[in-house]
């Protein structure tokens, strides 16, 4: 279960990020509640799954969904470069986020 609370986490991250990039646009009530909501409930998940899995994996693959997320939502709704580069090494944070759930 630990395991579903940690993607849950990265998820409400991404989440957040989407709030973060809302507040930017736009300051108001529904941007800050999406901003803080989503991240209250991505260290919740993320506290949950620390109960079992340990501290440095559970980072890792916290901020890989996050990150890997936070990329694709810009590539895909916000237009940012589809560069094969930028692909490239979302592949490798994929991989060493599987890793880590191999080795574990």
């Amino acid at each position: 279960m630990a395991w579903v609370y940690l993607i849950l986490a990265g998820l409400f991250e991404v989440g957040g990020v989407i709030g973060m990039n809302k507040v930017a646009q736009r300051k108001n009530l529904s941007s800050f509640a999406i901003l803080f909501g989503a991240f209250a409930c991505s260290f919740t998940f993320l506290a949950l799954a620390m109960k079992t899995l340990p501290m440095g994996v559970s980072y890792a693959v916290w901020t890989g969904i996050g990150t890997v997320g936070g990329t694709l939502v810009g590539m895909f709704i916000y237009n940012e470069s589809k560069d094969w580069k930028r692909v490239l090494f979302i592949s490798f944070i994929i991989i060493a986020v599987v890793g880590l759930k191999i080795t574990q």
